[in-house]
This record gives structure tokens, sequence and C-alpha cells, in this order.
């Protein structure tokens, strides 16, 4: 008779695992240079990489890359992922699909509430070095619109994958997920709002978080606590 446990532990929970361990030690990490009195030569050099030479109030690039970056960060501003989510939770409640749907909310809502505290834990000021090309009035460590969106595009990125048939479709979804949330990351750098340092703490603290979630997602309803039935 074969061990449940063993059954349990499949290739996708040891991958989730590593990204977790390696999620936690990268975000420990970064919150030592956040933590830092002076800025990393790390952070200095690519925040200035985007700005042209000897000119810290202009962005790198033709003139509508910058409206391009400003359109690309709102797909992780709080405002947008409430809005998807709660969408996606009223769709699933429609289709009585009431276990999934309480997953996703304390996914997402847990990924707010996480990253406002560890914001608050860290107390890093927003970079000073470039000029801001978007308003910003919250704290910089961790960034939170790379954090929610790895949180919320994984969780319904891993969350349609289910529904989906083939690798190949599957791998799309997931690998969309992951393109918007390093878009959004990389936004945040160019308009100035954010460290480096902050934005991969902001993926480390996001992407554990979303494999934790789906680890917790897997067991419920492997054990049947959690079910989708009618």
């Amino acid at each position: 008779m074969k061990n449940p446990l063993l059954n349990w532990i499949e290739f996708p929970v040891l991958l989730a695992g590593i990204v977790i361990a390696g999620g936690l030690w990268g975000f420990e990490e970064l919150m030592e240079v956040a933590r830092a009195t002076t800025p990393h030569a790390f952070d200095t050099e690519i925040l200035l990489a985007f700005r042209e030479a000897g000119q810290p109030d202009n962005p790198i690039g033709p003139a509508w890359l910058e409206g391009a970056m400003r359109d690309i960060t709102s797909l992780g501003s709080s405002s947008v992922l409430a809005l998807i989510t709660a969408a996606v939770i009223v769709y699933l409640l429609l289709l009585r699909r009431w276990g999934t749907a309480l997953l996703i909310f304390v996914a997402v809502a847990g990924g707010q509430v996480l990253s406002s505290l560890l914001k608050v834990g860290v107390d890093r000021p927003r970079p000073e070095l470039v000029s801001h090309l978007v308003n910003e009035t919250s704290l910089s460590f961790p960034s939170g619109h790379a954090m929610l969106s790895a949180v919320t595009y994984l969780t319904l990125g891993s969350l349609a994958s289910r529904f989906l048939h083939g690798r190949v479709t599957k791998t799309y979804v997931l690998g969309l997920a992951v393109l918007t949330t390093v878009l959004v990351g990389v936004s945040r750098v160019y308009l100035g709002v954010h460290w480096p340092s902050d934005v991969l703490a902001g993926w480390c603290a996001g992407f554990a978080w979303a494999m934790l979630c789906w680890l917790a997602a897997r067991f419920l309803q492997r054990r049947k606590v959690v079910t989708d039935d009618e």
C-alpha cells in the first residue's frame, strides 16, 4: 500500500517548495540591501541605466515608451488587481465553485496584507536618485506592484491551467502570467518609483506566497476539505 504522503509529493510540489525556499532566501538577502544606510551600487547603476546619461529626469527610449510603461504599471495597481480578482470570484460564485472562489480571495487578500506589513517593517523611502514619472506616496520596499501582480496573476494562471488541455496551452497561460508580472516590475524601475532591489524583493515574496497558497489549495482539495462540487 502506497504512502498517501508520498503520492502527494510530486514534481510540481517539489518545484513549488523550491520556489518558496528560494523566494524566502532572496527576500532576506534583499532586505539587508534595503536596510543599508546608503544605496547599493547594484540599485543605483540599474536605476540610472533607465535614464539618459547625465539627465536623471529623462528616461531612455522614444516618447511613446514612457506612456506604455505607465499603462503596463497599471496592470499591477491595487485597483486593477482588485477588479480582476473580483470579476473572477463572482464568475466562480455563479458557477457555484465556492471553494475555488474562497481560495483566490484568501491568496490575493492575504498577499495585500502581507505586502503592507512588509513595507512598514522595512520602512524604506522611495528613491530620490531620479525623477518619479508617476506619483507614489507609500513606502518603497518591497514593490507592492511587483509582489501583488505575482500573487494575482500566478494564482489565476495556475487556476486557469487546471481547466485547460495540453501541456503547451498550460505552459502558455502560466508563461503569460509570469511575463505580465515581469513587465510590471520593470515598469516600476523605469518610472523611477522603486529601486531594483524593491522589485526583486516583491517578486521573491509574491512568487513564494503564490506557491504557498497553491500548495495549501492542493492539500485541502486532496483531503476533500475544500471541494467545488455543486
